[in-house]
């Protein structure tokens, strides 16, 4: 029997690419044949590589657009028209009429796989790595830049209306065009067509609980985790070793222009609370001025292996380093910056884990508050408790359920 061929596809950081890395991983292990369709930034392909992904690069890389000027409304079509037109074109090379396309992302990345889906009539699933990009009257939906939400809009079904709106006026004249183009019929509610009637959600149901209601259907299947086996750096090791546990203090794939002296900021306020400090570069390519022997600067890393040595993790919320600090159990204090990173930081508070930083843009004092209250025993003995609490199966439950057909549409 020839093996199912699953196509995953995204456009985004890191924390968009891993989980699908994770899933392709779980597929082939079943059986499967997966490949990934992800921005070609060197990173990305070099993590996959390493577990034996394939990736096919699409677009042009996204650690430069997140370090750059945002586009003006023109600048800002164009990109939309090519991240369409790249997508489809990809997806539709490989995937197979008798296969599976799975899609998250940035949304015109979404748009295009699914057109190329629905023209081979392969199965389609809109998967989101985070609760807020799916409509519920419990939660708010984010907002996107030049379409905020009315000041005195507070209900949350007619935020979703305004959100659908916005995703019209924003991607629909190029989504409909580009569906014309290639034959497919237009379409009047861009965000419902492209997420479906069945969406998936791939959190954790205890970090990220999500509530049913009438309207919609969601497919939870817990967060797709790709396991990391990579030893740490020896002098990492060593520095881990020669102290008490550091605090770990990065921001992932944020740039960061909001708050320059973000580092400055970090060392200061671990210090103050007597604490060596492991500081991340990330995409704001953050470096300790002073050089001082209790601080230690990594690029990428293995987060598995070291948040479970170090005393609190500071993050700014992304869905993959907020579940890789919650199984790390340890406390957490988070940064949020943008996007679902505000819903992230409330959960965290909500369990008791870590504390919400007050803000994108932290100073010594605020820091060094948080930083207070994240490190106490009551904090570090809830945070163990949760991390036990915590599913690490969510790979397995999506691939059975592409492989058996169930929960698509």
């Amino acid at each position: 029997m020839q093996e199912m061929r699953v196509v995953l596809s995204t456009y985004g950081s890191r924390g968009d690419v891993q989980p699908l890395a994770g899933l392709a991983v779980r597929l082939r292990e079943l059986g499967a044949q997966a490949r990934v369709c992800a921005p070609p930034d060197e990173e990305f392909a070099q993590r996959l590589a390493a577990v034996g992904v394939e990736l096919v690069p699409v677009g042009d890389p996204v650690r430069p657009l997140v370090s750059g000027p945002r586009p003006g409304p023109e600048g800002f079509s164009r990109r939309v028209t090519a991240l369409l037109a790249q997508f489809h074109a990809a997806v539709l090379a490989e995937a197979e009429p008798d296969g599976v396309v799975v899609a998250t992302g940035l949304f015109p990345a979404v748009a295009g796989a699914q057109s190329a889906a629905e023209q081979l009539g392969a199965r389609f699933a809109y998967v989101a790595l985070q609760p807020t990009m799916l409509p519920s009257p419990y939660h708010r939906p984010i907002e996107f830049p030049r379409h905020p939400y009315p000041p005195e809009v507070t209900d949350h079904r007619e935020l979703w209306e305004l959100n659908s709106g916005a995703m019209n006026a924003l991607f629909g004249k190029e989504v409909n065009a580009h569906r014309a183009s290639i034959g497919l019929p237009t379409v009047e509610n861009m965000r419902d067509h492209a997420f479906t009637d069945r969406p998936w959600l791939a959190t954790d149901p205890l970090l990220s609980p999500w509530q049913p209601f009438a309207e919609r259907e969601i497919v939870q299947t817990g967060a797709w985790l790709l396991p990391d086996e990579r030893p740490l750096p020896a002098d990492l090791s060593a520095f881990l070793e020669a102290g008490e546990p550091p605090v770990y203090v990065g921001f992932g794939s944020m740039p960061m222009h909001g708050a320059p002296d973000a580092a400055r900021v970090a060392v200061e306020a671990v210090r103050a609370q007597g604490r060596r400090l492991v500081l991340a570069r990330g995409w704001a390519d953050l470096a300790v001025a002073d050089g001082g022997d209790d601080c230690f600067v990594v690029g990428e890393v293995n987060q598995q292996a070291l948040f479970p040595r170090v005393a609190a993790v500071v993050h700014h919320g992304g869905a993959g380093t907020t579940t890789a600090a919650t199984l790390a159990g340890v406390p957490q204090v988070v940064v949020p910056q943008i996007v679902d990173q505000p819903y992230w930081a409330e959960r965290v508070a909500e369990l008791g884990i870590g504390v919400a930083h007050d803000g994108p843009h932290p100073t010594v004092d605020s820091l060094s508050a948080a930083l207070r209250r994240a490190l106490t025993p009551e904090t570090a003995v809830r945070a163990a408790a949760v991390a036990g609490e915590i599913r690490t199966d969510g790979t397995t439950v999506a691939a059975r359920l592409l492989l058996g057909d169930a929960a698509l549409n």
